[in-house]
């Protein structure tokens, strides 16, 4: 009697271990197809250039400005803290003149999309 007791338990618990399995992977198939679908309609896709398409286009995407790096060892004189300050200042000003509680930081110019061509 007690054999027959596990036996009904083992497999009830084999079936619900295949019901967590299937609904896990149906629910993983239809978080991928909504995300997908909101990737499609929100315009992203079309911004992505890492995609095969954009090969010829990835060229074009340059924003136009240098960034100024500094060497990690060297000395440091007073023409270098001079260097980094009038960079500092400048980048510091970009992001003083931005509005953050309008459009302004999300628009095609602060985010380096404009084309020139």
């Amino acid at each position: 009697m007690i054999e027959e007791n596990q036996t009904g338990d083992n497999k009830s618990s084999k079936r619900r271990f295949i019901i967590l399995l299937a609904s896990s992977i149906t629910m993983a198939l239809a978080l991928v197809v909504i995300s997908m679908y909101i990737y499609g309609i929100s315009g992203a896709a079309q911004l992505d250039l890492s995609r095969p398409g954009y090969v010829t286009v990835r060229s074009q995407a340059t924003d136009g400005s240098v960034d100024v790096n500094y060497s990690s060892v060297g000395n440091i004189d007073q023409s270098s803290i001079t260097d980094f300050k009038k960079v500092y200042s400048q980048q510091s000003q970009k992001i003083k003149t931005a509005d953050a509680f309008s459009g302004d930081p999300l628009g095609d110019d602060s985010l380096g999309l404009t084309v020139t061509n």
